[in-house]
């Protein structure tokens, strides 16, 4: 590979290859589009290879440009951070692409973006909010915030905390089932169900047992892969859940749930904030997961966590 590419022309690049589209690139650089397709092409021509399959209706990188995008992203965030280190009076800047469980995002996170945004004007933050597991280097994520233990030996994993789980179920399931006061009642009872991804079934209710965790098999009438479904769920009187503090501590407030089994609350979960093995994290990147963890730091401290469901990695 040539080593004098332009880091303009990368960013040209890049932009394509993020909306498949010479003509939504070229309106997001403020550019003519026959120069976003100019740029493209000259690039091509000085790496010898094609980085597009392009047709009437949509472009896609080939697996040469797949790698260039790889490379280059990393390029230009090095590129960012050599410019920070002789311009420390100027405002951060850049995207900043990050995914967060949704109700992390959508009880405290997003209440307190608006404050961090008006410290860093000009960050531009691509939000992902979901419940399934998404790939940190594939999906291009600065950072990914994930409950559960970290399995991706790719990425780097800042602990931040723990969230503590507890047991819960509507006044109404409670009324026609009766409260459960022993494992063993469990028999007569249902769990609502959570799983990554439909066609699965959770291993069950867990509990601390011999020093660890243990889980007892318990039937439930529904499979859902949503946070907001499992805690829906639950107040509907569909079975018990196993949540954290935080997401359901509103609802017993209210009475519309109430906490069974208090002496077999489930093993407390890892909080991490996770990032790809990088020589020079770029310092907006570094400045967010600090600004994370001071958010949930007195969250996380005082065991007072997130709605998330039970199972074991996200």
């Amino acid at each position: 590979m040539a080593t004098n590419l332009d880091l303009a022309a990368l960013r040209v690049f890049l932009q394509v290859a993020e909306f498949a589209h010479f003509s939504r690139a070229a309106d997001e650089l403020g550019l003519p589009k026959g120069r976003v397709s100019q740029v493209v092409r000259e690039l091509e021509a000085q790496l010898g290879t094609r980085l597009f399959q392009r047709t009437t209706r949509r472009v896609s990188l080939t697996s040469d440009g797949e790698l260039l995008a790889e490379r280059a992203r990393g390029l230009l965030a090095d590129a960012g951070e050599i410019e920070a280190l002789f311009q420390q009076d100027r405002q951060l800047g850049g995207r900043l692409r990050v995914d967060l469980p949704v109700r992390l995002a959508l009880d405290v996170l997003l209440p307190a973006l608006p404050d961090f945004l008006a410290e860093h004007p000009g960050l531009q933050v691509e939000l992902s909010c979901t419940d399934r597991r998404v790939d940190l280097v594939e999906e291009g994520f600065d950072c990914v915030l994930r409950v559960g233990a970290p399995r991706d030996p790719q990425v780097i994993a800042r602990p931040i905390g723990q969230l503590e789980f507890i047991n819960v179920a509507s006044p109404d399931y409670l009324k026609r089932r009766g409260t459960p006061r022993t494992l063993d009642d469990l028999a007569k009872h249902d769990l609502v169900h959570y799983v990554s991804v439909l066609g699965g079934r959770s291993e069950g209710f867990e509990y601390p047992a011999d020093g660890g965790y243990k889980l007892f098999a318990m039937p439930g009438p529904i499979v859902v892969n949503s946070t907001d479904a499992y805690h829906a769920a639950c107040c509907a009187g569909l079975g018990l859940i196993q949540a954290p503090v935080i997401g359901v501590r509103e609802d017993i407030e209210r009475g519309h749930l109430v906490e069974v089994l208090p002496q077999l609350r489930p093993e407390p979960m890892p909080v991490s904030l996770l990032y790809a093995h990088r020589r020079n994290l770029p310092k907006r990147v570094r400045v967010f997961m600090d600004w994370v963890t001071e958010v949930l730091k007195p969250v996380l401290s005082a065991g007072v966590p997130l709605a998330m469901p039970v199972e074991k990695s996200y």
